[in-house]
């Protein structure tokens, strides 16, 4: 691998400090990368817009064709801050508009590049803030094939595709993993039903435990708590955990909630180890997982 610095029609960048991400990577056979600490792209997903799409100058790499908003990753940054920082300096992307949903990484081994795949939370219209882009338009996916791909995006566009319908969930049994491991929670519960919530807001799961492709998958969550574990912050997960106060008993809000998921399509896993709420959650339809697999994953 060599690192070479920028060279005419390399992505440009604004005025001022170059960051040291900014560099070519280049193979033994000749080909170039853009990034030295690899590269990621926002493929944003709204469900009545389609997805974010750029029109690339003609002047950039594959220039005239369309693809994701992305760029170098810095150094030391995740392929999902790196993503978003990007796709907000290409495309005006709000903060707080967009939530991960699952990775697809290519693994070059001397360079990488990561798609963070990211649902529209609050729509938004997409603004051309720096020169490297013609055009920045929502695309229905069904018209994405017909226009100019970018090399990269066009290989990676089928699988990626073919996943945007899968939107896993758990619902976790809070009480069941709290009580799994010794740490005091007896003395009190909330805390430790929050503290809990609070390590699943940044969960991410292996594609492979899902049954599914891409590399990392964001799950939403359904945080089951009862008894005094009800006093929990109700923004105790943030955003992408949803606090459940059972209303009753604990297992039949586990149970309803599985299947008000189910009933809408969703691929469900329940989280406990309770061996007779286990047996109900298999009858509803949805998949189970133990509390440790749960903690192994923390």
């Amino acid at each position: 691998m060599t690192i070479v610095p920028p060279t005419p029609g390399e992505p440009r960048r604004p005025e001022g400090p170059r960051d040291p991400g900014d560099a070519w990577v280049v193979a033994e056979s000749g080909e170039r990368y853009w990034g030295r600490f690899g590269a990621a792209g926002l493929l944003a997903v709204d469900a009545d817009r389609g997805v974010l799409l750029q029109h690339r100058v003609s002047w950039s790499h594959f220039g005239g064709t369309w693809g994701l908003p992305g760029g170098a990753l810095h150094e030391g940054e995740s392929a999902i801050v790196g993503a978003e920082r990007e796709a907000t300096e290409e495309a005006g992307v709000p903060d707080g508009a967009v939530r991960a949903r699952f990775t697809s990484v290519l693994d070059l081994r001397i360079w990488s590049y990561t798609t963070v795949i990211a649902d529209v939370l609050v729509p938004f219209d997409p603004v051309i803030s720096d020169p490297e882009s013609v055009a920045l338009e929502w695309v229905p996916v069904e018209d994405v094939d017909d226009r100019p791909l970018h090399p990269g995006f066009a290989d990676a566009w089928p699988r990626l595709r073919a996943l945007l319908d899968a939107r896993p969930a758990l619902v976790v049994d809070a009480a069941n993993v709290v009580g799994s491991v010794p740490d005091g929670w007896w003395r009190d519960r909330a805390g430790a039903a929050g503290r809990l919530a609070s390590a699943l807001a940044g969960l991410a799961v292996p594609a492979g435990e899902l049954g599914l492709g891409g590399d990392e998958w964001f799950p939403e969550i359904s945080f089951v708590v009862e008894g005094q574990a009800k006093a929990i912050a109700a923004d105790a997960g943030g955003e992408r955990v949803r606090i459940v106060p059972a209303p009753g008993e604990g297992d039949d809000a586990i149970l309803a909630e599985a299947e008000r998921l189910v009933g809408d399509g969703r691929a469900v896993i329940v989280v406990t180890s309770d061996r007779g709420l286990q047996e109900r959650v298999n009858a509803s339809g949805a998949d189970v997982r133990s509390a440790g697999w749960l903690r192994g994953l923390i």
